[in-house]
């Protein structure tokens, strides 16, 4: 009988002994999050630099919960690349199911946010409470991928400070990597980054 978990609670052990999963350490697999950045407008660096405002101003008060992170941060960003227009498609708290090969694991979750592109899933972000590492939730975000039967897939992971950025792709085995970390920690502001990287991905 199968073996039935929810993914927040999978291990990428548990995806790499039931589907086949490794990590591919080469620039020329994930080449969307390490190109060129644009230059961004005035008035898109002045949305960029509010968000990246509003958010740190609401560091006083912790922790800040998933659904801020997603008002504060996702939303803006996502409406400044044309997320919410054709031919784009959002979905929220879609549920997913991923089975093994041999039937013997199905791993199942429910994705923040889903964007859709004729049928491709072009992005799966994954936002977590401020207090939360996106490292911990690499396992969950790409069990959700691997539910995506077309390829490549790509996922970001938030908890509003920081993001990270996920592809996977299907050949022999399932293969995946991953971005650096951006943060709004950081020098300057890495909102200009993480939007180039989701703008790439959107173009491609």
């Amino acid at each position: 009988m199968a073996q039935t978990i929810a993914a927040n609670e999978v291990t990428l052990k548990d995806l790499k002994q039931s589907f086949g999963l490794q990590h591919i350490h080469k620039d020329t697999f994930f080449p969307e999050w390490c190109a060129t950045p644009e230059a961004w407008s005035p008035v898109e660096k002045l949305l960029l630099d509010r968000v990246k405002d509003n958010f740190l101003g609401l560091m006083d008060d912790p922790p800040i919960l998933e659904s801020t992170v997603k008002m504060v941060v996702l939303a803006p960003l996502m409406d400044m690349l044309g997320f919410y227009q054709k031919p784009f498609r959002i979905e929220t708290e879609t549920n997913t199911e991923i089975v093994a090969a041999d039937d013997d694991l199905v791993i199942r979750g429910r994705i923040d946010i889903l964007v859709l592109s004729d049928r491709l899933w072009v992005a799966v972000i994954e936002s977590k409470r401020s207090d939360f590492s996106v490292t911990r939730a690499i396992p969950q975000t790409l069990s959700y991928m691997l539910a995506n039967s077309n390829t490549p897939t790509f996922g970001l992971i938030t908890n509003g400070t920081d993001f990270l950025f996920l592809k996977a792709a299907r050949s022999s085995n399932v293969e995946y990597a991953n971005s650096r970390l951006f943060s709004l920690l950081n020098p300057g502001n890495d909102l200009y980054d993480v939007a180039h990287v989701l703008r790439q991905i959107s173009l491609g």
